[in-house]
């Protein structure tokens, strides 16, 4: 979070030596005045380096107070406020835009920057998919670490050729030369009883296991609205999505469609998904939550209620609408 630009405690007056009195017109020139460090130098007959040590030497001495302005103030209160409403230890929040524009972006920025800082060597990291969890990519600062493992949590999506859940697994493993561990099976079969023989048989079932026991998984929801990417891919028709929301579905994690709190429904659908069972995603010791949207908060809420996430990353106004929910 960037401080802004605020008054000093005043011109320094009454003080003896050369080195005070610059160090007061450099606090002045810099808050008061708004010049650039250079300029101030200039000024000055000094060195830019010269100058940002004045200033340093200024905020140690409490000579400058700095008030944040509020927007941002009003970003921490939400914060600050979803933590302690949901248990939740780290909130991070990004601004929303005007009306109802589309947070996915702004919410891929702010996460990107915050999984960068969290990946280590020797982790291993299940991550789901979707257009939240894609667009995070280029903001995520890769580098070599050593003994990284990053397992996708559900079966492929054919038709989703740009948010497929193999995909991004494999991209975001390459940016930190890891090893990817994909679901060989597609994400949704015909029957219960194809799931039950492909985890047996083909296996699967060593890829979950994998996942029963991670570091850290990256987590996005997806809404119940027929613009949803889970139904965007064609895998489920609109019958079945009218019948989920007959069911009490509010979205789905992974393509396991949770009601308003976060249990997973009794419903056909659930019984065909190849995909990781929520309860081992939320033994992960660092549980990311990265969503947002008006369409998705109903969804969200839920998933905050059955993975207990460590963190969540999404924008004001869904803070907002979780808040004013709860």
């Amino acid at each position: 979070m960037s401080e802004s630009r605020a008054a000093p405690t005043g011109p320094v007056s009454g003080r003896s030596g050369d080195t005070d009195r610059m160090r007061a017109r450099a606090v002045w020139l810099y808050y008061a005045e708004g010049m650039k460090q250079s300029e101030i130098a200039t000024a000055l007959g000094t060195t830019r380096v010269a100058v940002v040590r004045l200033l340093a030497d200024a905020r140690r001495r409490n000579e400058v107070r700095i008030t944040i302005s509020a927007p941002l103030a009003e970003l921490a209160r939400l914060e600050t406020s979803l933590s302690s409403r949901f248990g939740i230890a780290e909130v991070i929040l990004c601004p929303s835009g005007d009306g109802g524009s589309d947070p996915t972006l702004s919410i891929a920025a702010a996460a990107g920057a915050h999984v960068s800082g969290l990946m280590k060597s020797g982790m291993s990291v299940g991550v789901g998919w979707g257009r939240t969890l894609h667009s995070m990519l280029p903001f995520i600062e890769g580098r070599t670490l050593e003994d990284v493992r990053i397992i996708s949590l559900l079966g492929g999506i054919s038709a989703a050729r740009r948010f497929n859940p193999a995909e991004f697994a494999w991209r975001f493993a390459e940016l930190f030369q890891g090893e990817g561990y994909l679901v060989p099976a597609p994400a949704l079969v015909d029957s219960a009883e194809t799931r039950a023989a492909l985890i047996e048989r083909c296996g699967i079932g060593e890829v979950f296991e994998m996942a029963a026991a991670l570091d850290m998984a990256l987590i996005s929801v997806g809404g119940i609205a027929a613009e949803a990417t889970s139904f965007r891919t064609g895998h489920l028709s609109e019958a079945e999505r009218r019948d989920l929301i007959g069911a009490g579905a509010v979205g789905d994690v992974f393509y396991n469609f949770i009601d308003a709190e976060g249990r997973v429904i009794d419903h056909a659908v659930n019984a065909r998904t190849i995909s990781v069972d929520l309860a081992d995603v939320a033994r992960a010791r660092e549980r990311v939550l990265i969503s947002g949207g008006a369409e998705k908060v109903a969804a969200l809420r839920g998933a905050i209620t059955a993975l207990k996430p460590t963190c969540l990353v999404t924008d004001e106004k869904t803070a907002e609408a979780l808040l004013a929910g709860a």
